[in-house]
């Protein structure tokens, strides 16, 4: 490909609103460009660099089995139904009405395609295992789209699901794609984290997410160095330090105004914040069949930790959560900042298992300026369900070995589901076993996002000067940089690019008649991992100028070896990403 013909162009500065350093230099060196919030066009480069992620991609699953199939963008809402997510799942499904006046949904995901699919296909257990992947593209209506291709609302996702007769199948392809996706990430040059995650409006009984740690992350990765425990902070779990036995002691009032948060009332009665207890007020939006009914949360939490919305949204099965009003608050018979369950009706009530734990802790006495000591769950109010409900901070100790886990940002890059029969019980996907009962599909379900993994590269693999491409993904392999018009010059750099691509080498040739100074800033911008430079002076001394992007030395090949040494060097770079391949297990 000459540089003269290219459809996209390099620019000097990029926008003002591009905030990560992966959108930053997309966006100047000419591999995307934005139509609208989180909707992007993907320009020649990133074309190419995208095809050989889902080609890598394509050679991992297709070894563990997989066949490529190609479902729908657009689906009749009545298989969503089936499975209750559309009624489960808020404004950022993409929900519209065809002419016929059909509610249509825009894919956010497959899995109810894939369970359509089934019960028309699967009869017999002789028939399974499968496992069946596509690419294909995904709308999700974010409300905050942000960091370029990091967080979008159209995207392009590899997503694979297996279909299994039990269990014992399930866990095999599992650890297949656990296996499979770790290999993906290396091949693209990203070093990926695993960690336990929520499932989500997935459904199912175990997740994992893969993680690129970076400071640009929204997730918050718990991480154990000692025993190697990873989990996303929204399931993490924690040591949760005991409280103290003690026999329940009368509940006592006591004034305490204008103390309304756990510092200050701690620090006015004299105790620590662990014997006090926290009321936090939400409202879930629940669905129930086909309707949502909204349902006041109270939460109760010791006052030494944070309750975590995930693991409450969870516990309550509620499709959305927001923070009460006050005068929401004040329905329920409590009062804002002097709250607790004593005495409140209409309100579900979720207390965290270190409550249950804990003797006499301070709680509000649903009374401005005043609060209870010496309250007890069980015996001065009844929770209606009890469950970790504590997120994990870092210093946090480990659930598996004590240790002071550290804390660290991520991007999620991909995640991994074990469904069950959550899919197959609501849609009827079902097979004979060899006695000829009918049973349920056992599914999983596995995704990448393409996008998102080209940013996070990106986001790795860059220096002051561009980006910098590890040859797997590279849009090209070699930058060819013509210096000079001179006619014979033109011909050596002509023909070169010619004998290049004759022997199988990626060339993006640079025949542009701009300075050699704008040549070498947008090699070093574009990141193509080897330039060749052909000009007077190197033809003089004898060779080609060969440099790799990430190296400051300058190599003068013969002319006649140009081919021979590019082609090693190609097969050098490879094989310093294919080493870091290695088996991994969860």
């Amino acid at each position: 490909m000459r540089m003269s013909k290219s459809f996209s162009q390099t620019l000097r500065e990029a926008p003002a609103n591009a905030d990560v350093v992966s959108h930053q230099l997309l966006l100047r060196a000419g591999y995307i460009r934005q139509l609208g919030a989180g909707i992007f066009s993907y320009l020649p480069l990133a074309q190419r660099a995208m095809t050989k992620i889902e080609n890598i991609m394509r050679a991992e699953i297709n070894a563990i089995g997989g066949q490529e199939i190609k479902m729908p963008v657009v689906h009749p809402a009545d298989v969503w139904k089936e499975t209750g997510r559309w009624f489960q799942i808020g404004s950022e499904m993409g929900r519209f009405l065809d002419k016929s006046g059909h509610d249509m949904v825009l894919a956010m995901t497959h899995e109810e395609v894939i369970g359509d699919l089934t019960r028309q296909e699967i009869r017999s257990y002789r028939q399974l295992p499968q496992l069946i992947y596509h690419l294909q593209t995904k709308w999700r209506d974010d409300p905050r789209p942000r960091a370029g291709l990091i967080r979008v609302r159209e995207f392009t996702m590899l997503d694979s699901y297996s279909l299994d007769t039990n269990r014992v199948g399930l866990d095999r392809q599992y650890r297949n794609h656990y296996q499979a996706y770790n290999n993906i990430f290396t091949r693209c040059g990203l070093d990926a984290v695993a960690v336990k995650a929520d499932v989500g409006m997935m459904g199912g009984q175990l997740a994992h997410e893969f993680m690129c740690l970076t400071p640009i992350g929204e997730d918050t990765l718990l991480l154990c160095d000692g025993c190697g425990y990873t989990a996303n902070r929204q399931v993490a779990t924690f040591s949760k330090p005991p409280a103290q036995a003690e026999e329940p002691k009368p509940i006592e009032k006591v004034a305490t105004p204008d103390t309304t948060t756990i510092d200050s009332l701690a620090a006015l009665l004299g105790v620590n914040t662990a014997k006090t207890a926290k009321a936090v007020f939400m409202v879930a939006a629940i669905a129930i069949g086909a309707s949502i009914t909204s349902r006041f949360v109270f939460a109760v939490i010791r006052g030494d930790m944070e309750v975590n919305e995930t693991k409450l949204a969870n516990v309550t099965k509620a499709r959305e959560l927001r923070p009460a009003t006050i005068e929401e608050i004040r329905a329920i018979g409590a009062v804002p900042g002097y709250g607790s369950p004593i005495g409140v009706h209409d309100a579900l009530v979720v207390v965290d298992e270190a409550v249950v734990s804990s003797p006499n802790l301070v709680a509000g006495a649903n009374e401005e300026g005043y609060h209870l000591l010496n309250t007890n769950c069980g015996r001065d109010y009844t929770a209606d369900i009890v469950a970790d409900i504590a997120s994990a901070e870092a210093g946090a100790g480990c659930p598996q070995c004590g240790a002071p886990m550290r804390a660290s940002r991520g991007v999620e890059i991909g995640n991994i589901f074990q469904l069950g029969t959550r899919y197959s019980d609501a849609m009827g996907c079902q097979y004979l076993d060899a006695d000829g009962k009918s049973q349920p599909v056992v599914m999983g379900s596995y995704g990448i996002g393409v996008g998102r993994l080209l940013a996070c590269v990106a986001e790795e693999h860059h220096d002051e000067m561009g980006l910098a491409w590890p040859i797997t993904i590279a849009p090209y392999q070699v930058y060819l940089v013509l210096l000079g018009s001179d006619a014979a010059t033109v011909a050596i750099a002509d023909k070169l690019d010619k004998d290049l691509q004759a022997a199988g080498v990626e060339v993006l040739y640079d025949d542009r008649e701009v300075r050699p100074g704008v040549k070498f800033m947008d090699a070093d911008l574009i990141g193509i991992p080897i330039r060749l430079t052909i000009g007077d002076r190197a033809l003089k001394r004898g060779g080609v100028e060969l440099k790799h992007r990430q190296l400051k030395d300058i190599t003068l090949v013969p002319l006649d070896n140009v081919i021979a040494r590019v082609l090693d060097e190609i097969q050098q770079l490879h094989s310093q990403i294919t080493v870091n391949l290695k088996p991994v297990t969860y």
